[in-house]
């Protein structure tokens, strides 16, 4: 599973919406949805903006989870 980790990292920086969409150039609604985790694909252009913006590589932002083999 590959989650996001755009809200941790903007609580780390104690950035808000409106701060990463200034620094960054992606909408508010991204933002939103990447934050809470709803949103279920990204453009490289859209993360690339996100890695620039926040001073972040896409691996900060993009976390691979292996499920559980039971």
């Amino acid at each position: 599973m590959i989650v996001n980790k755009l809200g941790d990292i903007m609580r780390q920086k104690g950035y808000t919406n409106k701060q990463v969409v200034d620094l960054t150039g992606v909408s508010r609604n991204t933002i939103k949805g990447f934050e809470s985790n709803a949103s279920k694909r990204i453009d490289y252009d859209t993360l690339d903006r996100l890695c620039s913006g926040l001073d972040v590589s896409p691996a900060d932002i993009l976390v691979h989870i292996k499920k559980n083999e039971s």
